[in-house]
């Protein structure tokens, strides 16, 4: 008996998962006939992380439904805004993305940051403990069947990575009460509190401070303060933007 033949389409924004002839239209896949729909798509180099809806011969079908001969899917990507249900919304990310984690920690968004390569099976079985979203660049991890949740980053700046991910997910942002450092909260700080940990011209030129209550790193408006200002306040815009109402599929 020959095996079954499907038809699959995948939505633009998925286009760069998959090879070039797959990128334009529905394209020919042969399948075994008992595996699921998740599986075929994932094996023709879709994370599932990036999969919304899937439809066949137009009817949406869970991720389990096994393809018959014949059927036509639609591959669509993931709705925004995303919902994560489950656990309070938090990300972890991997050794490559050190600067988007410290800019969604000036936000005072809870992300974790692995600043060594503590390898793929690390990383998942952390997602999985902490319930924590998986951001990567690494298409390979993102397959991983550990992993709580996950996202793909599409871009390699760190500016259209925060506004992709903040669109994606919008979490609550609370600028300023995160330590960039280790992720831990915020409180204010007399000068006494941090002299020590200040250096003389610091301790000389500013009154005003915040500690962090995990590592006791010291913050003041120092001379980046008007940059990380203006990002804090390019988020802050972005998120107060409307979102713009659903296309119809």
């Amino acid at each position: 008996m020959s095996a079954p033949e499907i038809h699959v389409e995948f939505a633009p924004e998925l286009a760069l998962f998959v090879p070039q002839g797959r990128r334009l239209g529905a394209t020919p896949v042969t399948t075994d006939g008992t595996s699921s729909l998740g599986h075929v798509v994932e094996s023709l180099g879709v994370p599932l992380t990036e999969v919304g809806t899937l439809r066949v011969d137009g009817h949406e079908v869970p991720r389990s439904y096994v393809p018959a001969a014949g059927d036509t899917v639609d591959v669509l990507p993931v709705a925004r805004p995303q919902q994560v249900p489950g656990a309070p919304l938090r990300f972890l990310l991997d050794v490559h993305l050190g600067t988007l984690a410290r800019r969604l920690r000036l936000l005072g968004v809870d992300t974790a940051y692995e600043s060594t390569d503590i390898g793929d099976p690390a990383l998942a079985t952390r997602s999985a403990t902490e319930k924590r979203v998986m951001l990567s660049r690494d298409r390979g991890l993102l397959h991983r069947r550990e992993l709580w949740a996950g996202a793909f980053v599409y871009s390699t700046r760190p500016e259209d990575q925060l506004r992709d991910i903040l669109d994606r997910f919008r979490p609550e942002l609370r600028p300023w009460t995160r330590c960039t450092a280790c992720n831990g909260l915020l409180r204010e700080a007399t000068k006494e509190q941090v002299a020590d940990r200040l250096e003389h011209g610091t301790e000389r030129s500013y009154d005003v401070f915040a500690q962090c209550d995990e590592c006791g790193r010291p913050y003041w408006k120092g001379a980046h303060h008007e940059q990380l200002e203006q990002i804090v306040a390019n988020a802050l815009a972005d998120a107060n933007r409307p979102t713009p109402p659903a296309t119809p599929p």
